[in-house]
């Protein structure tokens, strides 16, 4: 349509809420359909949050609050990322935005300038290129595949740094592999940032409570200082307190930044909800206990979705450190033919046939940057799961 803008054409909608949409309108005609494509726990609300935000709305806390935060949220994210990643922040150094993803893009809009490059390991969320361009910026994807476990390499991020590059967007454990970067992994990285001090790095930890095993989650400026006054660290109270729709996300950073960051909500959203920061607040500062067993139950559905997905005919699934999240590779099924007659060309195909051969949903691993691949959101019951792998392994072994 002439009327809209370039810059529309240089992004697409997200595939992550287009499969979830897809699936919803399949359920509403009557269709017996499992969705795997959202990214948000299963859980409900822990009870005190949902208590503190009633209280805050009795309390008539319901007015503008300033554009990037109220202050005792900014006070308690300060003593979030003192107590849990050694890091010392100032009530100016962090911005409260509408979701992290609006942290995220606000960040990219207040720096970007035409030619500047931004380095994101793939497989990637899908927001991160289009983000980018939105800012109009250059997206610099850079593939890690399944030899590496997903994750990047120094070599490769040597590689890919120009005298152009902006920003390394980093994202561990990952959506939408689940890959978490051992400490050793990450110090590596920061050592080949060390040597390129025009590279701004901007962490996103929103999964950071959401480990298995023994793994240890840690964040660039926790593991080198001297990437503290170019590190924005990014988080959000989202997936680890079951908050996905409060939209919620916070970051510390260096003040200049924070305030340029300040200066775009403020001619975009505004404030975020006054009602959803006190049940942030909350959240941070109150109990905490249930974020263990949360992660316990997650690391047994991961473990179910390994399993069955890696006795599946054409299909390798690595087991992920963290998130909730897996991404198999479908190479055996590329080539072959469903029972509807449908030639299994690339992932996409795949996910599609899938979806109407079996009603279940999953997101196609073109949108992250990587094929032959899909991705799995293991954030519903063990019932669920299971009966969506079953349906997955009898898909795959009927291809011909």
């Amino acid at each position: 349509m002439p009327f809209l803008s370039d810059t529309l054409a240089r992004v697409k909608p997200s595939p992550t809420i287009a499969v979830t949409t897809k699936a919803a309108e399949l359920k509403a005609q009557g269709r017996d359909v499992i969705g795997l494509g959202a990214g948000e726990p299963d859980f409900d609300t822990p009870q005190n949050i949902k208590d503190a935000a009633i209280r805050a709305i009795q309390a008539g806390k319901t007015k503008y609050t300033a554009v990037d935060g109220i202050p005792e949220l900014k006070k308690a994210i300060c003593a979030k990322f003192l107590a849990e990643n050694g890091l010392t922040y100032a009530p100016n150094q962090i911005s409260v935005g509408t979701g992290g993803k609006q942290i995220l893009y606000n960040a990219l809009m207040a720096t970007c300038n035409p030619g500047d490059e931004v380095i994101i390991p793939a497989p990637y969320w899908v927001s991160y290129p289009d983000m980018v361009l939105l800012a109009g910026g250059t997206p610099v994807p850079v593939v890690a595949t399944i030899a590496t476990e997903f994750k990047l390499t120094p070599a490769q991020l040597e590689a890919a740094i120009t005298p152009k590059t902006k920003w390394f967007i980093f994202n561990s454990p990952s959506n939408p592999t689940g890959a978490g970067y051992t400490r050793a992994e990450l110090r590596a990285l920061c050592d080949v940032l060390l040597k390129h001090p025009q590279v701004w790095i901007m962490s996103d930890d929103m999964y950071e409570h959401l480990v298995f095993d023994d793994f240890v989650f840690t964040t660039p400026a926790q593991i080198e200082p001297k990437l503290y006054d170019r590190t924005l660290t990014c988080n959000g109270v989202s997936k680890s307190y079951a908050m996905t729709g409060w939209r919620i996300g916070y970051a510390g950073g260096p003040a200049p930044l924070i305030k340029a960051m300040g200066t775009i909500q403020s001619q975009s959203t505004s404030n975020p909800s006054s009602i959803s920061q006190y049940a942030a607040l909350e959240a941070l500062t109150g109990p905490q206990d249930f974020l263990a067993p949360n992660r316990k139950l997650f690391q047994s559905r991961r473990d179910l979705v390994v399993s069955m997905l890696n006795q599946t005919r054409g299909i390798t699934c690595p087991r992920p450190e963290g998130a909730f999240y897996v991404y198999p590779d479908i190479s055996g099924c590329i080539g072959l033919t469903t029972p509807a007659g449908t030639k299994i060309t690339d992932d996409e195909v795949f996910a599609t046939a899938l979806l109407e051969e079996t009603g279940v949903a999953v997101v196609f691993g073109a949108a992250f940057g990587l094929s032959p691949n899909f991705r799995v959101s293991y954030a519903t019951s063990e019932a669920v799961l299971t009966e969506a792998c079953s349906r997955i392994q009898r898909f795959c072994a009927s291809l011909t």
